[in-house]
């Protein structure tokens, strides 16, 4: 006899539903009805479980957060440079993108920039936590001398952070044609030398 699930095992199967629906037909376009069928109940059903569909989104959210965290945890665990922690944190992110490519649509769907204050509130802080990340990453390496005094942490983690988004992007308008995390490893390189130049166009001596 299969067992019966419990109520977490049912809000988690509901929030994979939400995922891989807002892949599949875009966040702004799947109702309660949707996630009904997905996961074999009724609409009244999904609602015992998420008051409104509000909830659902920030149990999404909560969901992702959950999930990111644990990847940036175990992507640094054990390693000893800065710079190597900054490069294994950014492919982190990008290989969580592609585990979860809805990720990128529901940054820029309707349902989080209008619709969903607490669900915006959710990712805006999320991205805050992992760009405080690469802040301390990035300030390491400052005080190290791998990177210019004159560069800003703060700034180098924008664009690190652009590049991550903007990346993600490109590779949902290509069809998904390239390797994400291969390809996002060999822009931090060449981002990570770009940094590496001082305004006066001497090159660190750092490797």
């Amino acid at each position: 006899m299969a067992r019966r699930r419990t109520a977490e095992d049912r809000k988690l199967q509901i929030v994979e539903a939400m995922l891989r629906l807002a892949d599949e037909v875009g966040p702004d376009r799947i109702t309660t009805s949707d996630v009904a069928r997905a996961v074999g109940l009724t609409q009244p059903g999904i609602f015992r479980h998420f008051p409104t569909k509000q909830a659902l989104w920030l149990a999404v959210a909560e969901t992702v957060a959950t999930r990111l965290t644990a990847a940036w945890d175990s992507a640094v665990a054990g390693v000893e440079t800065p710079e190597k922690r900054l490069r294994a944190l950014v492919l982190a992110q990008l290989r969580r993108i592609e585990l979860c490519p809805a990720l990128p649509s529901i940054l820029f769907s309707r349902e989080m920039q209008v619709e969903n204050a607490e669900l915006r509130a959710a990712f805006r802080d999320l991205l805050a936590c992992f760009q405080g990340r690469l802040v301390a990453e990035l300030r390491t390496m400052k005080s190290g001398g791998t990177i210019p005094p004159s560069l800003a942490a703060e700034d180098a983690a924008v664009f690190l952070t652009s590049l991550v988004q903007g990346l993600a992007i490109r590779w949902m308008l290509g069809n998904r044609s390239f390797h994400l995390v291969e390809e996002g490893g060999r822009l931090f390189d060449t981002q990570i030398a770009m940094m590496r130049r001082t305004p006066g166009g001497a090159c660190s001596d750092q490797p």
